[in-house]
């Protein structure tokens, strides 16, 4: 089964010192969310994930895990793209290509609610996040 990711693939945000880009996205949900559907567009997502991932790896290292529930349990706003990021998932893998400047290119596999779609986003950062 082909991911249709519609109108959602390709949107994309930036601000100060950040871009983030929806490189992939399943259907959405809302017509129903049969075990079949659900799992198929999963591993297509999953896939694209692994395929970029294991280039990204090659080419900077091992990724660092990164928990965004803090962000989203906070008490105060979470800054972009973290405030995107944590209503999506609840974590996302990191690179940092610029070392220790700050510089950092993220992962994340989410989605906002049952009936939204399964997204594959990228995230480019300059300023850190901890």
């Amino acid at each position: 089964m082909a991911v249709d990711g519609g109108a959602w693939e390709g949107y994309r945000s930036s601000g100060q010192g950040y871009h983030v880009y929806v490189l992939k996205a399943s259907q959405e949900f809302w017509d129903g969310r049969g075990e079949e559907v659900v799992e198929a567009a999963e591993e297509e997502i999953a896939a694209a994930y692994e395929a970029l991932a294991t280039v990204l790896t090659e080419r900077w290292g091992r990724p660092e895990a990164v928990d965004l529930w803090p962000w989203l349990e906070s008490e105060a706003p979470a800054p972009e793209p973290m405030d995107q990021l944590c209503q999506l998932s609840d974590r996302m893998v990191v690179w940092r290509p610029g070392g220790a400047d700050g510089r950092w290119v993220a992962l994340v596999v989410g989605q906002a609610d049952p009936e939204f779609p399964i997204q594959l986003l990228a995230a480019v950062g300059e300023a850190p996040f901890h």
